[in-house]
This record gives C-alpha cells, sequence and structure tokens, in this order.
C-alpha cells in the first residue's frame, strides 16, 4: 500500500514514516511539510532516522496524494481539513489522529467522508480503544447515580485540552448512557461551583513533564468507586496503529470509520 504522511518533520510524522518502514504490506511514496519548512528537499527516511527511502520531502500534498493509497495526517485541525478535501479528490483513504477538532472540523470530515474512506480516532492504540469500550459496556450498565470522571496527563507541550483520547473515552461513556457527550460535558470546575449535576460527564486534565499520556476513568457510586485505566508508555504505538487502520482500510467505500471499526471492539 502506497502511504503518505503530511506533517513529515513533526515528531509523530517521523514515528509515522519509520512506521510504515517497518510494517509490511506498505511503503512510503510522500512526505508533506508546509511551504517553505527547512526540510523541503531532504529524504524522509533519513529525517525520521532510518536509511534513504528514496521520498524526498515536499510541499506538494495533490502530487503526492495522486501517487498513493492513502495518507496519515496527525497534524492540526485546519490542515487536516485541508487534507480531507485533497483525499477526497484524489479518491484515497484518509487516516485521522489529529486532535483539538470542534464540531465546525467534523462537520467537514463527515461531508469528505461521503466521497472516500476515513477514520479517525482520537486514539490509535489497541489498549485505548479497548478501553473505550469497556467504558461504554460499564456505563450502560450502571445508572445515572454513578457519577462518571475522566481525569488525563500529558506532557507540558501538548496544546489542546481535554485530550483527544479523553474525548474518546467521555463519547464511550456518553454513548453507553445514550445521551449527547455535548450535552453532559464538564470541561471545567472552579471557584463555588455548587453541587456535582446527576449524569453530567467531568473532564480534569493535567499537564507536565514527559508523561506520554495517562487516562482514567472513574464510575464513583455511593459507598465504591471502579477505575479502569490505561498508561501510554511509547508514542510508536500511535503510528504503529494508524498503520495497521491504513492497511485495514484499503479498499473500504467511502466512509467514516473509527479505531473499534478497524480491531473489531463495536460488539463488546
Amino acid at each position: 500500500m502506497r502511504l503518505v504522511v503530511v506533517g513529515a518533520a513533526g515528531r509523530m510524522g517521523r514515528m509515522l514514516i519509520r512506521a510504515i518502514d517497518q510494517a509490511e504490506g506498505c511503503r512510503l511514496v510522500g512526505a508533506i511539510e508546509r511551504p517553505g519548512s527547512a526540510v523541503i528537499g531532504a529524504d524522509a527516511g533519513v529525517l525520521a532516522g532510518v536509511p534513504s527511502l528514496g521520498v524526498t520531502v515536499t510541499s506538494d500534498a495533490a502530487a503526492a496524494f495522486a501517487a498513493a493509497d492513502g495518507v496519515l495526517d496527525f497534524t492540526a485541525p485546519d490542515a487536516t481539513i485541508a487534507f480531507a478535501d485533497l483525499a477526497a479528490e484524489a479518491g484515497i483513504l484518509h487516516v485521522v489522529g489529529t486532535t483539538g477538532l470542534e464540531p465546525a472540523h467534523l462537520a467537514r470530515l463527515t461531508e469528505a467522508a461521503r466521497r472516500t474512506p476515513i477514520i479517525r480516532s482520537g486514539n490509535m492504540s489497541l489498549g485505548v480503544n479497548l478501553l473505550a469500550a469497556l467504558v461504554r459496556k460499564v456505563a450502560a450498565t450502571l445508572g445515572t447515580e454513578w457519577d462518571i470522571e475522566i481525569v488525563e496527563m500529558h506532557h507540558r507541550m501538548k496544546v489542546d485540552a481535554p485530550s483527544g483520547t479523553a474525548v474518546l473515552l467521555g463519547e464511550a461513556a456518553a454513548q453507553g448512557r445514550a445521551v449527547d457527550l455535548a450535552q453532559h460535558r464538564v470541561a471545567v470546575r472552579d471557584g463555588i461551583t455548587g453541587a456535582r449535576e446527576p449524569g453530567t460527564i467531568g473532564f480534569a486534565a493535567l499537564r507536565g513533564g514527559t508523561v506520554v499520556g495517562d487516562h482514567k476513568v472513574i464510575f464513583a457510586g455511593a459507598g465504591e468507586r471502579l477505575e479502569l485505566a490505561h498508561v501510554a508508555e511509547d508514542r510508536s504505538l500511535f503510528a504503529q496503529g494508524a498503520v495497521k487502520a491504513a492497511l485495514w482500510g484499503r479498499g473500504r467505500g467511502a466512509g467514516l470509520y473509527s479505531m473499534a471499526d478497524v480491531l473489531g471492539l463495536d460488539t463488546l
């Protein structure tokens, strides 16, 4: 499978290049960076710390997409929407690991998915997606007298909060309760907040150091508490998951897919 990595010079971009190089059944055919980037013209393999791959970093995404089967995208919300349009025009698979997407971005992705397959997830790891499936099941089993709180911690450089993974887990909890997360989400508490509103789903975001990603979903009942957690120790998990998603998505029809689809977790 011929894959393109956008945001090739970033930390995740380089990991994606390495993951493609190490995986069977795919190869890198394009590496994209923004116009004016200092790495334009560099060999993508050397940039990622592997032997030369004979792929030169370029800013011409349209040309790269035309010669590819799929694109791996862990960039920024506005960039992801632009790449979604280009991927749809080229008729290639778009794997999206970008976080911080707002409703307007998600609406644009949904529109693009009518023309080409898109696999989107706030986290590409098996462990987190299994955790999400468990959260959905537990939330469906326990009543609203059990409070749900999601606590996450990431490194000091992370720019969005709560994390995409925390939102993924919140969506799983909301799905389990058959409610809309947007109407039950509490992301900020400060000052005199009053008693906790029954049925809400709370978030707490911690930032510091070099933490890759810690997530905990707490179901707090009367006199007892159930906690489900995941700890990411290596970012390469996300890149490997994205490559797995791309290989699964090859040949799929247009539509918006998730890692639960890729991993077969929808029935859990």
